[in-house]
């Protein structure tokens, strides 16, 4: 039960004095959350400060800065009736300066009213030059007992439709007064050495910024936050990692004749990094511990190989595996891929997804039930109710931190002490592996198997979109094939997919049936058949949405263009750059941009073309971006930080994991009179059904 103390910081925002059910809504909508709380009122922190001090004269308020200033009513210029054009009044100040206020369909008459011809009033907002004259876009109407009112400094928070800096600020004010005087979790040393504040007072000064350097994350107030934040994630990954140590696992030792079969049948060797990981796996099985390992290399490392081998290990063992993947294409792929070596080696494999037909999903679940499967690829169905295992001793998940927790948990418990194995092809830095992956082993592909092309990486600004076409029609008359990935339109599905349609259009025009489209909104069917068509080559360039970025493996592709190269992070570059170099041709990749490139789009694109080293570009991504776009947390079901930002507060997670262990080691309940206090930070950072969940990485 979460203790009562917290009950108004858990309450929703519905209920703050001057907040009803349909700005609620527009909270909701702000915060991101099915039913905003007070807490996450009080995690969306300030992102600018403005300065309210009026200004002597119009002459010397500061353009394209937020102002106050005191004039008088001039003039009503109203535009004609049934007209768009906005009201616009003029007000000037006894010097004769002047400045246009704007008010675009807003109530007319009310802007008639308030502001009379004659009267002098105070106005704020941001005064900008338009056509040679200062103007004001719907700027704020102060009386006299407003502007008293007004403080000197207010912090500016990012908005939605409909809501506007007041109603925020009123708000957050509303909540500030909410929170509890908690006991403090923290060790009072590191409070005194670091000069912290407390939990409350801290929040409250983050709220009250009085310049913009009081938004720096380097504030002694946002350090503690950060603090808190990383403390109460690194000891619940603690906590999950004691449980798994403590839940007995099942040896399982393989003898080697399987994996033997499929090694030699290999037309290369295994890379040292191949070998290695193999070894932590299968030392992984044969302990009495559960294994819980994460094992991440670069586009085209060989992570299947590993995964096949792994699973081999298994079922010389006389148990079962089962490898998860995100999407249908992928879990299709991976199965035409590892059944041919599974069957040479005496292996029966069979794949599950959605939507197999019911003669066909009805013979793979009496197969997994009684044994005669031994090893499954398949999706999310995996997990569903209905299918069930004679005995599987060992999961993996591919590309994990696209599934909720809940399904990769609900995998791991298909069987007695199931072994779990997660995989990704995006290199993730180590910073972000101890933080989102501190409950696990590492394993990592740092070594590309030979005979692995460089990929020739050009930008080109888009202005050149004629030669880059131009240039593909010269390749694909003898055969090759190409993929022209469509923008990525800020999370917004529809839009990518009626950029991918239209790009689609337009390149048919040129190639007629030589072009396909694959996007996320089609059926799985259409879907399948499209990229069936590409690897046949019935089709020779295939326009894509990011759907593409993960897996998909056609060796004939030797050049993919990314239009709008500058909205991708460099990990999403990265990968998908990597769908093509797959065969003994050589393949380029063409970073369509549209100038004028910015500092870090700039970073991007350069660095890009000089490293294939996902290990480095990962790094780099962090640098530029932050941990939240390289991994995608929003969708991914990873905890997300509110407060923590890694690229400035990675020596706080050094020092909070070396905390979480001390705390752990002294208190592994959390009853001590500290281990109280710390229950309550967990439950304000959201971790308490982390620790219950988290087990499955």
């Amino acid at each position: 039960m979460r203790p009562s103390l917290l009950d108004p910081l858990f309450s929703s925002v519905a209920a703050l004095p001057g907040v009803g059910p349909k700005t609620a809504k527009l909270f909701d909508r702000l915060l991101g959350q099915d039913e905003a709380r007070v807490l996450d009122l009080l995690f969306h922190l300030p992102t600018g400060v403005v300065d309210n001090r009026l200004s002597p004269t119009i002459r010397e308020a500061p353009l394209d800065a937020h102002v106050v200033i005191a004039a008088r009513v001039a003039e009503h210029r109203i535009p004609r009736k049934y007209s768009n054009a906005p009201l616009n009044v003029l007000v000037e100040d006894d010097n004769g300066d002047d400045v246009l206020l704007v008010f675009f369909r807003n109530n007319f008459d009310w802007v008639l009213r308030a502001l009379p011809v004659g009267e002098i009033r105070w106005f704020s907002g941001d005064l900008k030059l338009w056509n040679g004259h200062r103007q004001i876009v719907h700027p704020r109407v102060l009386d006299a007992a407003a502007l008293k009112a007004l403080k000197e400094r207010e912090p500016t928070y990012g908005l939605t439709e409909g809501l506007h800096q007041r109603n925020v600020a009123k708000a957050i004010d509303a909540a500030l007064a909410k929170l509890p005087d908690a006991p403090e979790w923290l060790d009072a040393t590191l409070l005194r050495r670091e000069q912290w504040p407390a939990f409350a007072p801290a929040m409250r000064t983050l709220h009250s910024p009085v310049s913009p350097m009081d938004l720096s994350p380097d504030t002694l107030a946002r350090k503690r936050l950060a603090y808190d934040e990383l403390l109460s994630q690194q000891l619940a990954l603690r906590l999950v990692r004691a449980k798994m140590r403590r839940l007995r696992g099942r040896p399982t030792t393989g003898d080697g004749r399987i994996s033997g079969a499929i090694e030699g049948a290999l037309p290369y060797s295994l890379t040292n990094a191949q070998r290695a990981a193999l070894a932590d796996i299968r030392a992984d099985l044969a302990s009495d511990k559960r294994m819980l390992r994460l094992l991440q290399g670069d586009v085209g490392s060989g992570k299947t190989i590993v995964a096949l081998l792994a699973m081999a290990t298994a079922v010389e063992a006389g148990r079962q595996a089962a490898m998860m993947a995100p999407t249908e294409i992928l879990a299709r792929q991976h199965f035409e891929r590892i059944e041919p070596m599974a069957r040479a080696a005496g292996m029966r494999a069979a794949l599950l997804t959605g939507r197999d037909r019911a003669a066909e999903r009805r013979a793979t679940l009496e197969g997994l039930a009684s044994g005669a499967i031994d090893i499954v690829v398949g999706t999310h169905a995996l997990v569903q109710d209905n299918v069930a295992f004679r005995d599987l001793s060992l999961a993996i998940v591919d590309e994990q931190h696209r599934f909720g927790v809940h399904q990769r948990l609900a995998l791991g418990e298909k069987g007695e002490a199931v072994d779990v194995l997660v995989m990704t092809a995006t290199p993730i830095p180590r910073t972000l592996v101890l933080t989102y992956f501190g409950d696990m082993d590492v394993s990592n592909l740092t070594e590309k198997p030979a005979g692995r092309q460089k990929i020739d990486t050009r930008a080109v600004p888009l202005e050149r979109i004629d030669d880059v076409i131009a240039g593909i029609q010269r390749a694909i008359a003898p055969g090759a094939r190409a993929y022209w990935v469509c923008p990525l339109v800020a999370e917004n599905e529809e839009l990518e997919v009626a950029a991918a349609q239209e790009r689609f259009e337009d390149l048919q025009k040129r190639f007629g049936a030589r072009v396909g489209l694959v996007h996320g909104q089609m059926k799985g069917k259409d879907k399948d058949a499209a990229m069936l068509a590409f690897q046949r080559g019935e089709t020779q360039v295939l326009v894509a949405t990011t759907v593409i970025e993960v897996g998909v493996d056609v060796p004939e592709a030797t050049i993919i263009v990314i239009e709008h190269a500058e909205r991708f992070g460099l990990a999403q570059l990265h990968q998908l750059r990597g769908r093509v170099g797959r065969g003994s041709q050589k393949s380029s990749c063409i970073l369509l941009y549209k100038g004028p490139l910015g500092e870090t789009a700039k970073a991007r694109l350069s660095i890009l073309r000089e490293s294939d080293d996902g290990f480095r570009l990962a790094e780099e991504d962090l640098r530029l971006r932050g941990e939240g776009e390289i991994l995608g947390t929003r969708q991914s079901g990873l905890p997300g930080f509110k407060l923590a930002d890694l690229s400035a507060h990675g020596v706080l997670l050094k020092l909070a994991r070396e905390d979480a262990e001390a705390i752990l080691e002294q208190d592994e309940t959390l009853t001590s009179e500290r281990g109280r206090a710390l229950r309550l930070l967990l439950y304000i950072f959201g971790r308490d059904e982390a620790v219950r969940l988290l087990r499955a990485g």
